[in-house]
């Protein structure tokens, strides 16, 4: 069975090259560095679509909250959800009351608290979001650990029901676009920003999180772009990895050298 909406997107590029790296995220504040080839986040998305199908019986017309910040292993929930033909909700704006009609959460470790009052009858998954994929610790409460689960799922994802394009997709603030309207924006935005298969991009954390995952995560998949993630940004270390990484274009930071998306001739 054929990947649809978002899911397709990633299978392409896994499809054309699946070994060159296409995520590879960092986080200033601990020094993380992860890669991720299409094949491996592939896996990880895969995985996800298992746990979520066959623990939580998520497939077209669920609602999944996902609660996390731009990170290598949202790409990989985002991406498991879609698979399922699945809507995500997305609270990345810590708007905790929405949560009404919710089928499942999938939040970071430090904001469960807060979740356990208001998910109501929705399950609970949380992340540690450890650099290796390890579980979470110090944790109590009645959610249960995303890494720990997703480890035994399977590592090929068939749905049960094939997606809808025209079903739910994205759910944020006051937006609502499709399954296929995901796949369609994201082209319509990589051409608007003049993205190409060959095109590695570096976006931070706030950029990403204000723009939403069309732009950090949709809109390169769909030309085979690769990309840079950056938590908690230390500029001073940009130029370098930017040089390292051999990246060909930033959104939301500015690197003497190297074209911002967006800015070209304007604001996008």
């Amino acid at each position: 069975m054929l990947p649809a909406g978002p899911a397709a997107l990633l299978a392409n590029v896994r499809d054309r090259d699946p070994a060159r790296p296409l995520l590879t995220h960092y986080d200033d504040a601990t020094g993380e560095r992860v890669e991720l080839s299409a094949t491996t986040l592939d896996n990880w998305v895969a995985k996800t679509a298992n746990l979520l199908q066959d623990e939580f019986d998520v497939g077209p017309g669920s609602t999944v909250a996902v609660a996390l910040p731009v990170h290598w292993q949202t790409a990989a929930v985002l991406l498991g959800v879609w698979s399922c033909g699945a809507a995500v909700l997305d609270t990345a704006a810590e708007d905790e009351d929405r949560l009404v009609g919710v089928d499942v959460v999938l939040a970071a470790q430090d904001r469960l608290p807060a979740l356990e009052e208001s998910a109501g009858d929705a399950e609970l998954l949380g992340l540690s979001l450890h650099p290796l994929g390890a579980g979470m610790t110090g944790y109590a409460g009645p959610a249960r650990d995303f890494a720990l689960e997703v480890r035994t799922a399977g590592d090929r994802f068939v749905p049960y029901a094939l997606p809808d394009p025209a079903a739910p997709g994205l759910l944020a603030g006051g937006l609502e676009l499709g399954l296929g309207g995901l796949v369609e924006a994201a082209a319509e935005l990589a051409g608007r920003l003049g993205l190409g298969p060959d095109d590695r991009v570096l976006v931070d954390e706030r950029t990403a999180t204000e723009a939403g995952p069309v732009a950090w995560l949709l809109a390169p998949l769909a030309v085979g772009a690769s990309l840079v993630l950056c938590r908690n940004v230390d500029v001073e270390r940009l130029p370098g990895r930017a040089a390292t990484e051999r990246v060909t274009a930033t959104l939301g930071v500015r690197v003497d050298g190297v074209r911002e998306l967006g800015r070209t001739g304007g604001e996008e």
